[in-house]
């Protein structure tokens, strides 16, 4: 029986294979006369606070999910924010940029990169705030150029410890966010 389902579905691929290779023969014959027209989705922007408004003149250019811990260290005896880190991923799971200490998000695709300072939260029962950040600087020419606000939504974990620390203890806690980037409308 085991035998009999790998063959069909080897037999399945095969042939699935030889037919896109079929069309892709047939539509690159046809993409020769004719110029293929491509409809690019625009990323759906995630409800948002009032608070958290991004300020007319900007666009959103792309929405990840991320996951990942937010890092305390113990200062003077109380657990103070050390640094993020976390991974973005696109549709399909895939890992498309990095979030650490600075704020910085750096795309795993093409190396561009946007450094950011948080101008407003909104604060959340039992998870870290949801945040609205405004670029300080971009580097490169790919994904995050020209990125100038970043909003921090839909999180889920990260907050600190509520017991005592002593030393210089750290503690990561996981947690979940999605992030919107936004670029100037021209």
């Amino acid at each position: 029986m085991k035998h009999a389902k790998r063959l069909v579905l080897t037999t399945t691929a095969a042939a699935t294979a030889a037919a896109g290779l079929l069309l892709g023969t047939t539509a690159g014959n046809a993409a020769a006369t004719e110029p293929a027209v491509t409809a690019v989705k625009a990323p759906t922007a995630p409800a948002a606070p009032a608070a958290l408004a991004v300020p007319d003149g900007n666009k959103l250019t792309g929405v990840f999910p991320a996951r990942g811990v937010q890092t305390y260290t113990c200062t003077d005896g109380a657990w103070k924010l050390l640094e993020p880190a976390a991974t973005l991923s696109d549709k399909r799971g895939r890992t498309v940029a990095l979030h650490s200490r600075g704020p910085v998000w750096v795309s795993t695709v093409d190396g561009s990169a946007v450094n950011a300072s948080a101008i407003a939260n909104s604060p959340k029962t039992g998870t870290i705030p949801e945040l609205l950040l405004q670029a300080t600087a971009t580097r490169g020419t790919g994904t995050f150029a020209g990125v100038t606000y970043i909003q921090r939504l839909n999180t889920t974990g990260g907050v600190a410890p509520t017991t005592a620390c002593t030393g210089t203890d750290q503690v990561s806690v996981p947690y979940t966010a999605t992030y919107a980037f936004y670029k100037p409308a021209k």
